[in-house]
């Protein structure tokens, strides 16, 4: 657990840095991260929490870190034996509803790291093309209302059982 407070006293020590983040930091972010990897459950959770209370400037660091963590993981131990990547998919919708809550400048960051997600095979297709919809302003189908479907589906023709 102490390779974990590690990770955490370097992921929060973002907040003492002015965006953009050097090159520097994250690789020690990275490595912290790397190295509670028995404990990469907490990793990922320390993550998830830092982009959902940090300020909007910190949220796309908070991306590059998730970013880093997960390239540099497969890198050292390879796609098979990745533990991150799956487990940050397990609440990406939720991170990524926070992640958006950045500056509207910002907004084109999150994509282009999606679109490299995509390109790279990172996460698949069905994980990364909900987040890029949210970008676009459509709503991802597992928090869309159900008024809204009954509203899309309130034609006499449909037979989606809604």
């Amino acid at each position: 657990m102490e390779a974990v407070k590690a990770f955490n006293n370097e992921l929060y020590s973002l907040n003492e840095y002015k965006p953009p983040i050097s090159k520097a930091k994250m690789t020690q972010i990275t490595k912290s991260g790397i190295k509670a990897i028995k404990f990469y459950k907490h990793v990922v959770q320390s993550v998830e929490k830092f982009i959902q209370k940090c300020k909007p400037e910190y949220k796309v660091p908070g991306l590059y870190v998730i970013d880093s963590i997960v390239r540099q993981s497969r890198h050292q131990f390879g796609t098979e034996k990745d533990v991150f990547a799956p487990r940050f998919s397990k609440n990406i919708i939720s991170t990524f509803q926070h992640l958006y809550r950045c500056p509207s400048d910002d907004k084109s960051k999150i994509v282009r790291v999606l679109n490299l997600w995509q390109k790279n095979a990172v996460f698949k297709s069905d994980i990364i093309q909900p987040l890029l919809d949210m970008a676009a302003g459509i709503p991802p189908p597992s928090v869309t209302p159900k008024h809204i479907k009954v509203q899309i589906c309130s034609s006499n023709h449909c037979y989606c059982g809604i």
